[in-house]
């Protein structure tokens, strides 16, 4: 699909774009689960091509009975900008030709490996090898498994971070979009800020090994945030619930105290199907 053409400059943010441009259907991505619309969006000059997923299309899932999809996927993007981490794309919750939904920048990514570009990887061996993070053994067909790494990468670490704070039950390696200038977004932020625990990531390899200080620091800015009564607590009880709002503050909270990342809990399957 080809590149946006002129890209928000100066005083008008992509935010913006989104949120107050003209939203016009160019066509649909007809492999995802849920209705995906590709789209452009004009506003005073100012153009770019954005996904926008109508809360219309959405199917009903039994363990996130409330709220919606969509409301989920803004509230992922504020949350990663109060980190400080620019790893989720500018996402607005609109009303668009077919209702309300979530519309956010689309992120052209350059032909090539499709899982990735590099970041993931099965191997042969029980080592990861230098400059890689092992995940775990996956079965690669007639009675053989091959391990499955991911890059140690600062990037897939903050994505780590993030995932554990909002909860992420599908972290796949088709959700990760390196770019061509060498930036990481992550997408696909819809089954987000359950209360129970749901992380579900190919990225544990730095599980338990202790935050580095910018995610400490990142993390001690969002404690603040989440404070009663701060804007980003309040627009958060705009998208999901209360009760998924102080299960955030928990396991913010909990990160700050432990110090590490995350392990997986053993109640929940930790690796999404399928796995990319």
């Amino acid at each position: 699909m080809p590149a946006p053409e002129r890209i928000p400059t100066g005083s008008l943010t992509a935010v913006d774009l989104l949120a107050k441009g003209e939203l016009t259907v160019r066509g649909q991505i007809r492999e995802a689960s849920n209705a995906v619309l590709y789209c452009s969006v004009s506003y005073e000059g100012h153009s770019a091509h954005c996904v926008y997923k109508p809360v219309a299309g959405e199917r009903p899932l039994w363990d996130f009975p409330d709220g919606t999809l969509a409301q989920r996927e803004v509230a992922a993007y504020e949350v990663c900008a109060a980190l400080g981490w620019d790893l989720v794309p500018a996402t607005v919750l609109r009303d668009g030709p077919y209702g309300e939904g979530m519309v956010q920048l689309w992120i052209e990514v350059p032909d090539g490996d499709p899982e990735g570009d590099g970041l993931l990887a099965l191997v042969d061996g029980e080592e990861p090898g230098e400059g890689w993070k092992a995940v775990g053994l996956a079965d690669v067909g007639e009675g053989r498994t091959a391990l499955l790494v991911h890059a140690d990468d600062e990037r897939l670490r903050r994505l780590a971070v993030l995932d554990a704070v909002i909860n992420n039950g599908d972290r796949k390696g088709g959700h990760l979009l390196p770019t061509g200038d060498g930036h990481l977004y992550g997408i696909d932020h819809g089954v987000t800020f359950n209360v129970q625990d749901k992380l579900r990531t190919l990225l544990w390899g730095w599980a338990g090994e202790p935050l580095t200080d910018e995610a400490v620091g990142a993390l001690t800015g969002l404690a603040a945030a989440l404070a009663p009564g701060e804007p980003l607590a309040a627009r958060l009880a705009e998208l999901i619930t209360a009760d998924e709002v102080e299960a955030l503050r928990e396991r913010v909270a909990a990160l700050l105290a432990e110090g590490v990342h995350r392990s997986p809990s053993g109640e929940w399957p930790p690796i999404p199907w399928p796995p990319v």
